[in-house]
Formats: structure tokens, C-alpha cells, sequence
């Protein structure tokens, strides 16, 4: 039997047309002016989200490395939108915290992530602080390939096992706490949309 190789590994790292388009009409339809993105690349999301809130509106925009997202600002800056994108380079865990200290508690409307799938249970706890009551936490990535339905003895390389073994922990905390209203969406690779209630 051969071995099954996730969509999410395979080097298709760019959120893709559906899932942007969705996630622009999303924050249209609440009027979102502050955003965070966990995990850049190149910027395609960061493109669809600085092109869907207003002019005012702002995105810090977090990765672990300013190459990738350098090979996308040409586009952004062409449709005009640079100026509302706050790139800030680094592991996300240290500037959410800063985010925090700062007493930018509750100033967002939205957040997205996008990045080191080991960590998402932590950035959940971080964000939850960010978002406003009644903003929207977005998380790429949580069917993995469809892996996380899939029986447990399916053929995987060890990564995938352990990013889906991680994904899984994660969809099963994100359907348990009551402090959001969570929808698994099957677009692209999954998305999962928490509005925070508490």
C-alpha cells in the first residue's frame, strides 16, 4: 500500500482563491478594520484581507520570515493596499504576547492563522485575548488532507501522523470550549471560523 502524501505538505503553501474570497466576504460582512495574520508567506491572504477591509483598516501581519512575504509586496503595494499591512518578523508567540502587554486586548476584529500547526492550541489562548467579543478567529488547515477522518492505522508519512494527530487535538479543544461558536468549513484544506462569545 503506498503512502499518502497531505495536500497541506506538498508545497502548496498560499491560501487559495475559494478560501480568500470567502474569508474577504466574511470580514465585509462584519466590518472588520483590525486583523492579524499568524503565518504570512507570501501574502495572498494578507492581499485578499487588506483588500476587503476599508482604507483606515489595519493587518498585523506575523512570520517567521520577511523572504517569502518580500516576494509578494510587489502586489500588494500595485493594488494599494500596502499601507495597511504591519509586517512584523518573528515567532508569532512572543509578538501575540507583546500584543497583549500592550493593552490591545479586545482591538480586533479578526484574526487568522496560518502557520506551525503544533502551536495552534497556544495561539487560540492568545488570540481569544485579542479579538473582540464577537470577532472571528479563522484556522487554515484543520482537515489535513482529509487525514483527520481518516482511520488511524491509514499509510502516513511521520509528519503528517504528527501534524494530524495535532490538527485532531486541536478540532477536538476548539468543538469543547464554550468561550466560542465554532463551524468547520470544507473549503481548500478546511478552514474552522470561532466567533468569540465570551
Amino acid at each position: 500500500m503506498g503512502m499518502f502524501i497531505c495536500s497541506g505538505c506538498s508545497g502548496f503553501m498560499s491560501s487559495p482563491p475559494d478560501e480568500g474570497l470567502v474569508l474577504s466576504l466574511l470580514l465585509k460582512l462584519m466590518g472588520a478594520k483590525r486583523t492579524i495574520e499568524v503565518g504570512v508567506y507570501t501574502g495572498c491572504s494578507v492581499l485578499a484581507t487588506a483588500l476587503a477591509i476599508p482604507d483606515d483598516g489595519r493587518i498585523v501581519a506575523i512570520d517567521v520570515s520577511r523572504e517569502y512575504f518580500d516576494l509578494g509586496l510587489p502586489v500588494i503595494k500595485k493594488a494599494g493596499v500596502a499601507h495597511k499591512v504591519d509586517f512584523r518578523e518573528g515567532p508569532a508567540g512572543p509578538i501575540l504576547d507583546k500584543l497583549i502587554a500592550d493593552e490591545d486586548e479586545g482591538s480586533f476584529d479578526f484574526a487568522f492563522v496560518d502557520a506551525d500547526k503544533y502551536n495552534y492550541g497556544n495561539y487560540h489562548e492568545q488570540l481569544l485575548r485579542l479579538v473582540r467579543v464577537g470577532g472571528v478567529l479563522a484556522y487554515d488547515n484543520t482537515l489535513w488532507g482529509g487525514t483527520v477522518a481518516m482511520p488511524d492505522d491509514t499509510p502516513l508519512t511521520e509528519e503528517d501522523r504528527k501534524k494530524r494527530d495535532s490538527i485532531r487535538g486541536f478540532n477536538a479543544m476548539i468543538a469543547a470550549d464554550t468561550r466560542v461558536d465554532p463551524v468547520q468549513l470544507p473549503i481548500a484544506d478546511g478552514i474552522t471560523l470561532c466567533r468569540r462569545v465570551v
